[in-house]
């Protein structure tokens, strides 16, 4: 498990706050979520097809972020990636998800540091659970996420503009390099 040094820790303390607190500010529209999302449907791996990235996340490669609904309601959460290559050093993130609107289960915020929960909207699923995006009110992050290490172009593009039309940057998407197995 990746542990934070005393400086990165306030580092990233410092900047969810400051997330926060913009997120607060924000002058942006409401974020459109889905109608409803099966939590247990949800739960398992998803690899990271493409992301408006954190500082965290800016060269991950080989990245899956996987969900486990625990005992108590919270979503044990599981984020790795090769860091700078497919054989670079393996980060592994544990944040933990907060269902705050139980109605659609849709709205989320997740911990990666106490007591800061980061805004995680579902502003995508497909019917058959395969494809997701979670974005951000802020617009200012969002992840593109697939059951497998690929999806369709055709489908990638669609997402793409749908994301376009929500405020998105699209320009700053990073497509995430997948290649699995793992080498």
């Amino acid at each position: 498990m990746k542990r934070f040094s005393g400086k990165r820790l306030w580092g990233a303390l410092v900047f969810l706050a400051l997330g926060a607190g913009l997120a607060a500010c924000s002058t942006q529209p409401p974020m459109p979520t889905v109608a409803k999302v099966d939590l247990p449907r949800f739960m398992g791996p998803w690899y990271v097809i493409a992301t408006i990235p954190t500082f965290l996340e800016k060269d991950a490669w080989n990245a899956v972020e996987t969900y486990e609904l625990a005992a108590d309601g919270t979503i044990a959460t599981t984020f790795t990636f090769r860091a700078g290559g497919f054989d670079g050093p393996l980060k592994t993130y544990h944040p933990r998800g907060f269902v705050r609107d139980t109605a659609t289960n849709a709205t989320w915020g997740m911990q990666f540091l106490w007591p800061f929960k980061a805004e995680f909207l579902i502003t995508h699923l497909d019917e058959q659970y395969t494809q997701t995006v979670i974005g951000r009110t802020a617009r200012d992050y969002v992840w593109i996420m697939a059951r497998t290490p690929t999806m369709p172009e055709a489908d990638y593009a669609a997402l793409v503009a749908q994301l376009r039309t929500q405020g998105y940057a699209v320009e700053q998407l990073r497509r995430v390099p997948q290649q699995w197995p793992a080498p």
